[in-house]
C-alpha cells in the first residue's frame, strides 16, 4: 500500500494524517501517556518490553506499521499501529482535547485497510469490556465485535471482518 498523507479540516482546524515515521516514535510515548482512559507512561510500556529500540525494529521490518495525526502546528494528536503478523491492532490513542472530531475512526481505518492490503484474515483488538469505557462503544459503533475471548489483561478480543470497510 503506497503511503498516503492528506489534510482534513475539522471544527475549522486543519489536520494531517500520513504514515508513522521513526522520527514519530518519542512522540507516540508522549501520547499514550495523555491519554484520558487508559494512560500508559513510557516506563511502564518499557517494563511490557515497548521500547523506543522495539517500535524502530518492528517498524523497519515491515511487520508494525501506523499512522500519525498532526495538528496544525505539526504536534503529534492521535495514532494508530498494526501487527501485520498477527493481524491486531496494538494501539489507537488521540489526545483528550482532540477526541470527538473523527481522527480515531480515521487511524484506525489506515490501520485496517493495510492489515487487509497485507492479507490479515482476523484483525482484531484488545479492549475493555466495561460499557462505561469509550472505546467500548466506539469500537462496536465501527462494527468490531466480541469473538468470546478474553486476553491475560481481562480484555475482550474484539474482531473486524476482514474485507470490509469501517463503518463510520
Amino acid at each position: 500500500m503506497p503511503d498516503r498523507s492528506d489534510a482534513s479540516r475539522v471544527n475549522g482546524m486543519e489536520l494531517i494524517f500520513r504514515e508513522t515515521l521513526r522520527s514519530d516514535i518519542e512522540g507516540l510515548f508522549s501520547v499514550r501517556a495523555r491519554t484520558r482512559e487508559n494512560p500508559i507512561s513510557k516506563e511502564q510500556l518499557a517494563s511490557l518490553g515497548i521500547t523506543a529500540e522495539s517500535i524502530a525494529k518492528q517498524m523497519a521490518s515491515g511487520r508494525m506499521k501506523g499512522w500519525v495525526c498532526l495538528d496544525s502546528s505539526s504536534t503529534l494528536v492521535g495514532f494508530c499501529n498494526g501487527d501485520a503478523e498477527t493481524g491486531e491492532v496494538l494501539v489507537l490513542a488521540v489526545l483528550p482535547d482532540y477526541e470527538g472530531r473523527g481522527i480515531g475512526t480515521h487511524l484506525l481505518s489506515r490501520v485496517v485497510e493495510w492489515l487487509q492490503s497485507v492479507g490479515s484474515h482476523t484483525i482484531w483488538l484488545a479492549a475493555s469490556p466495561d460499557s462505561r469505557i469509550r472505546a467500548h462503544g466506539f469500537y462496536r459503533s465501527l462494527g468490531w465485535r466480541p469473538n468470546g475471548e478474553i486476553d491475560e489483561n481481562d480484555d475482550e478480543i474484539l474482531e473486524f471482518e476482514s474485507g470490509k470497510p469501517l463503518r463510520s
